[in-house]
């Protein structure tokens, strides 16, 4: 008997120290129970308003001269003369001498033609003479029938007429030799590189100066698809143009020339051409070669919904806050999209109160508060 109370000893002292735990905590007192209050978010809002919205085209281009030329030697010979300007910087009106080759050979050209020129005209008049003579002759004769054109010695005029063109020709190209001894700028226009020196010889084809046209410069400006599809159709697009320079930031107006039909096989852009003139109120247009930032004015768009990316989630969610004050969520109608604003057409209303601050997904149905004063 003992034995078994020993056994059993352990297991009733446990159950009466559980009956005890449970006592203890089925009538401990209740806490009292405070209910949590969630304090409203406040909230950066825009009110917003349809407005027009002038789409702004950006692309980089180098400055470019409207006219480049090499001028290339059309006679040979050894160059005799140049300009005292023959010089690369300076600018040339149209029709300034650069370079001239020596001239004496082709003096002597002119001279041999001109006689020659002379004596074919003297035996035309000659021929002119016979056949004359030979038409009074066969009228005297009075031979029934018309005379034959041998007869009347026509092929022996028609030869000689055409060795007066031949000699007329002759003298003209020599003329003209002699006139290419000069070589002439064909353009107002600032010489790049010059190619040649006093004393060398030159061949037709040997490149003498390279030039610039100086009325006018371009850019060719890179434009993707969907930049084009906002180009305006009609007039000359205004361009900004900018660059940096050693003491700040230069700029320049120009207008869109024309579209380049061809696509870029690399980039899949096609190109648009800027002209801007090299003459201004004030300032100085960029030089040939140099890089410039380009803004095209593109179309206008009216009764856009015109946002700050920063207001955007996602690429077109944006939050908004009722009447009610709660935190509600709308998906834009995306038209446009640039570095700092996305223009919509649907979405928004007019007068919705746009979210401009940070604002969690998860307080999506919650009530808010707007800081501060609406715009």
């Amino acid at each position: 008997m003992s034995r078994v109370i020993r056994t059993l000893a352990p297991l009733l002292v446990l159950l009466a120290g559980g009956l005890l735990v449970w006592l203890i905590m089925a009538n401990r007192p209740e806490p009292e129970r405070r209910r949590v209050q969630e304090s409203p978010v406040s909230v950066e809002v825009s009110t917003i308003q349809r407005r027009p919205y002038t789409v702004r085209l950006h692309s980089r281009g180098v400055i470019r001269p409207h006219r480049e030329t090499t001028l290339v030697a059309q006679v040979a010979g050894m160059v005799s003369e140049v300009s005292p300007r023959f010089e690369v910087g300076n600018r040339f009106e149209k029709g300034a001498w650069l370079v001239r080759i020596d001239p004496r050979d082709y003096r002597i050209a002119v001279t041999l033609a001109e006689s020659q020129l002379a004596q074919a005209k003297l035996r035309l008049a000659q021929e002119q003479a016979r056949a004359e003579q030979a038409r009074r002759d066969w009228e005297r004769l009075g031979a029934p029938g018309e005379p034959t054109g041998l007869a009347l010695r026509l092929p022996q005029l028609r030869s000689e007429r055409a060795a007066v063109a031949a000699a007329e020709a002759q003298l003209t190209k020599a003329r003209l030799d002699l006139e290419r001894t000069r070589i002439r700028v064909p353009y107002a226009a600032q010489l790049v590189e010059k190619q040649v020196e006093l004393g060398q010889f030159v061949t037709p084809g040997t490149p003498v100066a390279r030039i610039q046209g100086t009325d006018r410069l371009e850019v060719r400006l890179p434009l993707t698809t969907r930049q084009l599809a906002f180009l305006p159709e009609e007039g000359k697009p205004l361009v900004r143009l900018s660059w940096e320079t050693g003491t700040g930031v230069a700029r320049w107006n120009a207008h869109v020339m024309r579209t380049e039909g061809v696509v870029d096989p690399r980039t899949q852009q096609r190109f648009v051409v800027a002209g801007l003139a090299k003459a201004g109120k004030s300032g100085s247009p960029p030089p040939p070669g140099q890089f410039v930032e380009a803004i095209i004015e593109g179309r206008r768009l009216k009764g856009m919904l015109v946002i700050p990316n920063g207001a955007v989630r996602a690429g077109s969610t944006v939050f908004v806050v009722d009447e009610a004050g709660t935190l509600r969520q709308r998906e834009l109608t995306v038209v446009w999209r640039d570095e700092t604003h996305t223009v919509a057409r649907a979405g928004l209303e007019a007068g919705d109160r746009l979210v401009t601050s940070p604002v969690a997904a998860g307080l999506l149905g919650r009530r808010v508060t707007v800081a501060g004063g609406e715009p």
